[in-house]
């Protein structure tokens, strides 16, 4: 992949903004967050966020103070939120503001695009040096629950239909089931339930008409650990998108095909299209949308290429 260089002194310090979580796992994370910094004499401004939407602000108040580099730690939800403070009225704060993802353990489909570590000490070290990517996100509008309509950037893959349904699904379940429970039961509470919609979609200057279950808008290929935009490239200047348009028992069957790395396509039941603009989507009933992990509202929603405004740290 191509890189470019940005000069260190330019980028310093890091504006850390963490999303840890309380009690002692938390304190321990922070705790071995500030030692990795140290250890590699990174200047840095560590802010721990509650939320998603606190990340937006912080980011937004560290760009207008100067600074380049934010570093999200944390999930994707995380990284949307520090990405969203990044922006504003359409262009970012500051000229090239600068990325840095560590997961801290959590999950991180970002990370897995890349093949970046996921664990904090090898995370940290990848904050060093001047290697970045330039980095395209989308720019995501849809409707809100009250009629409106909701306008948010995203860094990773946007799902509507079967997708988001089992993401919201997921997210409502007790935490004590775990990861792995809740994202069971999510998925066969929401399959169960899913039918069919007929899905308008109109790519750059071409349209398509038909049944499906489920859209795939990635600017990134994964989405809870599983490469379900196997051909999406965050910098390539494209937007993907999977529409599945076979019966809803597809996103059963197919399973064994995502699960190993993203063997479901191609596949005569998944229409495939790129858009180096604009992809919108609509159906003849509201269909969720999720990017990021995050739930935006319903269709009718667009999805408009931003290309390389930031520039991630690799």
């Amino acid at each position: 992949m191509d890189a470019s260089v940005a000069a260190p002194s330019s980028v310093r310090p890091l504006a850390v903004i963490a999303g840890l979580g309380p009690g002692p796992n938390g304190d321990r994370t922070r705790s071995e967050l500030e030692h990795a910094l140290d250890r590699r004499s990174l200047a840095f401004r560590l802010h721990l966020v509650a939320s998603a939407n606190e990340a937006t602000r912080c980011a937004t108040e560290a760009l207008e103070r100067g600074e380049r580099f934010i570093v999200a730690v944390g999930d994707d939800r995380l990284v949307q939120g520090v990405v969203n403070g990044m922006f504003r009225e359409g262009s970012t704060i500051v000229p090239d503001p600068i990325l840095g993802v560590v997961a801290a353990g959590t999950e991180n489909d970002l990370l897995r695009t890349f093949n970046l570590p996921s664990d904090l000490d090898r995370a940290v070290e990848h904050l060093d040096g001047d290697v970045v990517y330039p980095f395209d996100v989308m720019k995501i509008t849809c409707r809100d629950h009250d009629g409106t309509d909701r306008t948010r950037y995203a860094h990773n893959l946007a799902q509507a239909g079967l997708g988001a349904e089992v993401s919201l699904r997921a997210h409502r379940m007790p935490r004590v089931l775990g990861d792995r429970g809740r994202a069971f039961l999510g998925f066969w509470s929401a399959y169960l339930r899913t039918r069919p919609a007929e899905v308008r979609a109109a790519i750059d200057t071409k349209s398509w008409t038909g049944r499906a279950f489920q859209v795939i808008v990635g600017n990134a290929q994964f989405a809870s650990g599983l490469r379900l935009s196997p051909r999406s490239w965050p910098g390539d200047g494209v937007l993907d998108a999977l529409v599945f348009t076979g019966p809803t028992s597809d996103a059963y069957t197919m399973m064994p095909r995502i699960m190993r790395q993203g063997d479901h396509v191609p596949d005569p039941a998944i229409r495939e299209f790129r858009a180096k603009i604009r992809i919108a989507i609509d159906a003849d009933r509201p269909l969720p949308v999720v990017a990021d992990g995050v739930a935006l509202g319903t269709t009718p929603a667009t999805f408009q290429l931003v290309p390389q405004q930031i520039l991630l740290k690799i």
